[in-house]
């Protein structure tokens, strides 16, 4: 029987995609000039988090310089920063921070994935690799069998999670749900929260701040208290 641990070790040793294999190996033997003393992971990023979780992270894919540089997902770049600090502060973490795989950091109730398991040339993967990661997504949202509440970061996310839901014949209405941040949509077996992705284009321009990231998970946190 499948195991979201082996699971994550056939993640990490898969080379579906040409373009991305030939991208991320790029980057990690170029590196840039900042971390050019550090080796780079340069493989594909495993989820990371609690199998037991009630809250399912859903991100595009990993950042070059970030998660293709630690090994660890959202982890290394200031969308990490963002989303490790808005964890920590809803208790869903241990420390607001995430440096590298050894630091220490571990997550209760939460479990973090994404729509596509390495670095993308320009953060747009094509439409066949989302195709052909996704039955990665699909095996997740199967073995995650406490779920609750799913968090989407970003338009894209949100979209793979449905197109996901489609594929394992999962409740969904009509019209599907529009994207928006903190938008919540019940979908039977879970609830669903829209989020704008914590990208450098929406924390820098001031479209997504920290209270309103920290707004997702405190009701994420509400939706999964007893009264609720």
């Amino acid at each position: 029987m499948a195991t979201l641990a082996t699971l994550q070790r056939q993640i990490i040793r898969c080379t579906r995609c040409p373009r991305l294999v030939a991208h991320r190996e790029q980057v990690a033997q170029e590196k840039v000039k900042r971390y050019r003393d550090q080796e780079y992971w340069g493989k594909p990023i495993p989820s990371f988090g609690d199998p037991d979780a009630r809250v399912l992270i859903i991100g595009l894919a990993p950042a070059a310089h970030g998660g293709n540089r630690t090994g660890r997902i959202f982890t290394g770049d200031r969308s990490g920063d963002w989303l490790y600090g808005a964890l920590y502060e809803a208790g869903f973490a241990n420390q607001p921070t995430s440096l590298h795989k050894n630091d220490g950091l571990k997550l209760h109730d939460c479990y973090i994935t994404a729509a596509v398991h390495c670095a993308p040339p320009d953060n747009k993967p094509t439409t066949e690799e989302f195709v052909a990661c996704r039955p990665y997504l699909l095996q997740e949202l199967t073995l995650l069998r406490c779920v609750r509440v799913v968090i989407a970061l970003g338009q894209i996310a949100f979209t793979a999670y449905l197109s996901a839901r489609r594929e394992l014949d999962l409740p969904l209405p009509s019209p599907l749900p529009r994207f928006g941040h903190s938008a919540i949509t019940a979908l039977g077996d879970v609830t669903l929260i829209g989020s704008y992705h914590p990208s450098q284009q929406n924390t820098f321009t001031g479209r997504l701040t920290h209270e309103m990231f920290a707004t997702v998970f405190q009701r994420a946190k509400t939706l999964l208290s007893p009264t609720s």
